[in-house]
């Protein structure tokens, strides 16, 4: 899959302007706080409805303006795409695909796919599980549309229950819709748990891959999928999960109440990184950390090309120059096969190196 074309309108701190990429490699480099990765921005955000970056669309409408306009052309799944998105203040985007409206952001990523990459994701190990979390349902929002739906009704139904427990010592009557919303986070979080727990083991198989690789064969990554203590088979039948989930959280009801927090179920979720056995996020060096979280990038990739039959589009935001030459030519030497968008703040030969376009961005305005 490929973006041929992106127009942007009055996004971030782009006026009107309209780019032509390379199919393999696009270097985009420009000083600091110029747009780069305002572009990767809008490339993901078309890709799957949510910015890497911004809590709400009005984030992302320039200062001046009331609204604000994306549109990719892309090929992908052997055919061509247009697909655009209108963000405005005070009312809800418009997104449509091949200029019929999306139902919804699974829309998106059913016509091509992205991975982003910046220099907070080499930080994946050490953070709280709350960003592991999020890599895990970055990904699969794109590569399961029933994922994205379950996600967003277990989020919903979580955010309902906060608000009785947390208010019930004042409203006791509102404890008697709390079953409700109960079993809503029981059924959709089963599918939750499902569904991250075979991504997460194919992270773990090719991560390995990529890790060893990367050092030299003397260490061994590691990732295990942490959930409810009481799901025996996270993996398994999702009829046993959703009992066995309701089963835990029947349990803690009565501490539920007394906390008057939500104490059980996959919000609390994380993924365990070991190196050689030990705890990569206690114990791992910073070189460490950062080879096991480009293996699980890297990994993600892979995973994508096996689910959907073509390598997603890779965005590199400013992360090379994070890494130490021998971390850089890894990463370059396993990003052929799909289009790439590389971020930096010199033009340092990557495109001749690599085969593709160099873009200079400044001040919003991009010169090829």
């Amino acid at each position: 899959m490929r973006i041929d074309s992106l127009t942007l309108r009055s996004f971030r701190n782009y006026g009107d302007q309209t780019v032509r990429f390379d199919p393999r490699c696009n270097v985009i480099f420009g000083e600091n706080a110029q747009g780069k990765t305002n572009l990767l921005e809008a490339l993901v955000y078309l890709s799957c409805g949510k910015s890497p970056r911004a809590r709400t669309d009005k984030e992302m409408i320039a200062f001046d303006a009331d609204s604000a306009f994306l549109s990719a052309k892309v090929f992908a799944r052997e055919r061509d795409f247009t697909v655009t998105a209108e963000l405005y203040r005070g009312k809800r985007r418009k997104l449509t695909v091949n200029k019929v409206a999306a139902k919804n952001a699974s829309a998106l990523s059913e016509v091509y796919n992205t991975v982003f990459f910046c220099p907070e994701d080499l930080y994946l190990i050490r953070e709280g599980a709350a960003e592991r979390r999020k890599f895990m349902d970055t990904a699969l929002c794109q590569l399961r549309p029933r994922y994205a739906q379950a996600l967003a009704a277990y989020n919903k139904a979580y955010e309902h229950k906060t608000r009785i427990l947390r208010d019930s010592e004042e409203r006791p009557d509102l404890l008697e819709i709390l079953p409700d919303f109960n079993e809503q986070m029981v059924r959709y979080g089963a599918l939750l748990i499902h569904y991250r727990s075979q991504f997460a083991a194919k992270i773990g198989e090719y991560g390995a891959l990529h890790h060893r690789e990367c050092s030299g064969t003397r260490e061994e990554l590691t990732v295990s999928y942490e959930t409810v203590s009481s799901v025996t088979d996270p993996a398994g039948d999702i009829a046993q999960i959703t009992m066995e989930l309701r089963q835990h959280m029947e349990k803690h009801q009565l501490a539920e109440r007394a906390s008057r927090l939500c104490l059980s179920g996959p919000h609390k979720d994380d993924l365990l990184v070991e190196i050689n056995g030990r705890s990569a996020k206690q114990f791992a060096s910073q070189g460490q950390v950062r080879t096991a979280a480009l293996s699980m990038k890297l990994a993600e990739r892979e995973i994508y090309k096996n689910v959907v039959g073509e390598y997603p589009v890779l965005l590199l935001d400013d992360v090379l120059s994070e890494l130490d030459p021998r971390r850089q030519e890894f990463v370059l030497n396993r990003i052929s096969g799909g289009q790439v968008f590389i971020t930096c703040c010199e033009d340092d030969r990557l495109a001749e190196l690599l085969g593709g376009k160099v873009f200079r961005v400044e001040q919003g305005f991009i010169d090829s």
